[in-house]
Formats: structure tokens, C-alpha cells, sequence
């Protein structure tokens, strides 16, 4: 009686082909002015939130407020929408955008 053959497994000789595709931009985090909260609150909500200290969180709170909106990070997919409900769940108007 024949012995049972052993399969032969040859490693992957072809080279991976590479990406050329630039990295992924991430998606932005973007914060828009509305007339309800009041600045504190929004300043608060972002120490909160992404733990900033007191002048980081301001320094966004103003862009808020002067130009209508900040982006406030730059994340990957998952996170992104994490930080936006979290905002959302403060009241605030948060959004996010695909980053170029």
C-alpha cells in the first residue's frame, strides 16, 4: 500500500504589488456656530470631549464663534463619528468631511 502524499506548499514568489494611492486624508471633525449655546458651554464641551486645556478649547470656541465653524480634528473613519456624537450629544452642531 502507497504512502499518502504530503501536498508541497511553495512560498508566494511574485513581489507584492505597492500602492501608489496617496494614504488616507482622514475625515475632519468640523464644529458650526449656532445661536444657542452659549460660549462657556461650548469651551467646556470641548475640554470635555477631546480634553483640551482652557486655551486650546477657547481658541476653537472663537473660530466657532468669528467664522462659523472650526475643524476641530483630523481622525480616522471611526473615530471621527465617535468625536461628532459625542458633540452631538452636548447639543452642538458637529459634523464631519472627508479631508483632502
Amino acid at each position: 500500500m502507497a504512502a499518502p502524499a504530503t501536498p508541497e506548499i511553495l512560498p508566494d514568489l511574485e513581489p507584492a504589488e505597492k500602492s501608489e494611492s496617496a494614504p488616507d486624508p482622514g475625515y475632519l471633525v468640523i464644529c458650526w456656530n449656532d445661536p444657542i449655546n452659549l460660549m462657556d458651554y461650548v469651551t467646556h464641551v470641548f475640554q470635555i470631549v477631546f480634553g483640551w486645556p482652557k486655551a486650546r478649547a477657547e481658541r476653537h470656541m472663537l473660530q466657532v464663534h468669528r467664522e462659523g465653524r472650526s475643524v476641530l480634528v483630523r481622525e480616522s473613519l471611526e473615530k471621527a463619528e465617535h468625536l461628532v456624537h459625542q458633540l452631538q450629544k452636548y447639543s452642538l452642531h458637529a459634523t464631519l468631511e472627508r479631508g483632502e
